[in-house]
């Protein structure tokens, strides 16, 4: 598997690539998303009833905030960024609730809105430790399902706008082709060419578009090969009114579970840029998660739709090219600012018809529905998360631009209820945490603080939780061992701290099973015992001539049956594992 990576990655983010091999990656990453940056703007804008000055100018501030954080992102500067590649733009995730906001007070609403998501994002960099067991794969996976359904409407109300030149059957033949060719490009080719799929598929449909005479050409014509926008910024909404504060809610959630999935995003790319895999570091994923809060707070000032990171294009760019140098970063954010200034080049893009982007909107569609079953499916479908996910899916469907709220509580707070996706998200987090906190497991808390004179205290609470559980004295013996373990090794750099200087640690032990699972909270050094323990797995069993810190982690391995450290700013999480039968 090693030798594997070594091939396949040749240039890691830490490695100087050469210019033009950096500069060419970065072109290819470019080309990957600068159709679904344009075309996600053009959508939200179109829907949401805007004109071409806003349009115009909503294209090139995108391309520049998406420019200026992918390079932040790959550059990392203090706690901003995630020190990889990692593309960013406007997403599918917003489109919804942007058009919402456009229709019922223009951008400055949609710009007053966007930059408070912007602060509740940039606040769960800070939060994110916490809000680990209430925004669950479930909850985080229900709402991807939602969104998906919720911009349904959206993308085939695209189809039937069509020139009133052109015949009626044109919008719908020419989504028709789009989808078919996108789709079956998507399954049957293989290689880079799959990469080029979903364009190939949009070419496929602009070229039916000009045969039914549906696809202007004059804006094309009539756009300059370089300039600014010459009007078309909307300004901040500062008073907020009714609007603001009903459609508030559901910015805010979609920018944690948003948040959840650059989450995910992050640790991906930090586990294909690399020959040799790494225990996730989440100090870089809290400042990928500042950076995308970056963004977003840019997208609000600028009146543009949020800014986020997009899931598969980087892992994807690396997978093809094998480089994942910092430089590429750089070249694609270089590129899109300058394309930004080309507005010849967005023309062309901004010219497909809208029928062929509602058929390309489907496709994204249903890759954001089946990434929040994804995520739901990997963290373990029981019984009761399966409940949970078909109630929430249910009510937020069924509530979905209702009236019952309205009706209920009048238009100031009615609209609350009768946000599909907002109800859904509330009710899988209340199903959620009843469920778990109604389950039969047995669990207990402690707090010491991290110094050697602690060792007894969290003997003594593992010893008592052992036999509240049932657990014989071997198993005891085991927990206590493997509790004692991990204390030590979080002390290897800070015995020499008073106990007075020593900061907190939180031990917390769950019952579920013939297992126990203990977690440590506190601010440890900066190696990660993860990583320590898998290197000594590569090393030689021999335990001659080890120092005691290695010793120690090899008795922790012994008796524990999973170690997992969260590496966090301000704090870490080492989760242990002891099973009843060793």
């Amino acid at each position: 598997m090693t030798a594997r990576a070594d091939e396949a990655i040749r240039y890691q983010p830490d490695e100087p690539c050469p210019p033009l091999i950096a500069l060419g990656v970065g072109l290819q990453g470019v080309m990957l998303v600068l159709a679904t940056i344009v075309l996600i703007v053009a959508i939200t804008a179109r829907a949401g009833n805007q004109d071409e000055s806003y349009l115009t100018w909503a294209v090139f501030a995108s391309l520049i905030i998406a420019g200026g954080l992918t390079a932040l992102q790959a550059g990392r500067f203090g706690r901003l960024g995630a020190g990889h590649i990692l593309i960013m733009g406007p997403t599918p995730n917003y489109v919804a609730v942007s058009v919402l906001a456009l229709t019922a007070g223009g951008p400055a609403l949609l710009a007053s809105l966007t930059v408070a998501a912007a602060l509740f994002y940039i606040a769960l960099s800070l939060w994110l430790p916490l809000l680990r067991r209430i925004i669950t794969p479930v909850v985080s996976g229900t709402v991807l399902m939602l969104i998906a359904a919720t911009i349904l409407p959206v993308a085939l109300g695209r189809v039937t706008e069509v020139p009133e030149t052109a015949p009626a059957a044109a919008g719908p033949v020419v989504a028709l082709v789009t989808l078919v060719a996108v789709v079956a490009l998507a399954l049957r080719v293989s290689g880079s060419w799959r990469v080029w799929s979903p364009l190939m598929g949009i070419a496929a449909g602009c070229v039916v578009a000009v045969i039914f005479g549906a696809y202007e050409l004059q804006p094309i014509r009539d756009a300059r090969w370089f300039g600014l926008p010459e009007s078309g910024f909307p300004g901040i909404e500062l008073t907020p009114g009714v609007e603001f504060w009903a459609l508030l809610p559901a910015f805010v959630v979609i920018a944690l579970v948003g948040s959840v999935k650059n989450i995910g995003d992050c640790v991906a790319i930090q586990q294909v840029s690399w020959r040799r895999p790494r225990v996730t570091d989440f100090r870089l994923v809290q400042g990928s998660l500042n950076a995308n809060g970056a963004g977003i707070l840019l997208s609000g000032l600028a009146g543009t739709p949020p800014t986020s990171v997009y899931s598969s294009s980087s892992p994807l760019l690396v997978n093809l090219t094998g480089v994942a140098a910092r430089r590429v970063g750089y070249a694609i954010g270089a590129a899109m600012v300058v394309l930004a200034v080309l507005p010849k080049v967005t023309a062309v893009l901004l010219a497909i018809p809208s029928p062929v982007m509602g058929a390309y909107l489907l496709t994204a569609i249903g890759v954001l529905f089946v990434s929040g079953v994804q995520t739901v499916v990997a963290d373990g479908l029981d019984k009761g998360k399966a409940l949970t996910i078909g109630i929430a899916f249910s009510v937020g469907m069924g509530l979905d631009n209702q009236t019952i709220g309205a009706d209920l509580l009048g238009e100031t707070w009615g609209p609350l209820v009768d946000n599909g996706m907002l109800a859904g998200a509330l009710t899988a987090v209340v199903m959620t945490r009843f469920a778990d906190l109604t389950s039969r497991r047995r669990r207990a808390r402690l707090k010491v603080g991290l110094h050697p004179s602690a060792v007894s205290e969290i003997d003594e609470f593992l010893s008592g939780f052992a036999a509240d559980i049932g657990w014989d004295d071997a198993a005891a013996r085991r927990l206590r061992s493997a509790g004692e373990e991990t204390l030590m090794n979080l002390l290897r750099e800070g015995d020499d701290r008073s106990v007075a200087d020593a900061p907190s640690l939180i031990v917390a032990a769950r019952h579920s099973g013939a297992a126990v699972e203990m977690e440590f909270l506190a601010v440890f050094d900066e190696q990660n015992l993860e990583d320590r323990l898998a290197h000594l797995s590569e090393e030689s069993q021999s335990t001659a001539g080890l120092e005691d810190g290695e010793v120690s982690l090899r008795l922790l391995r012994q008796y524990a049956s999973s170690v997992h450290h969260q590496k966090f700013h301000g704090l870490d999480v080492v989760t242990v594992q002891v099973k009843a039968a060793g």
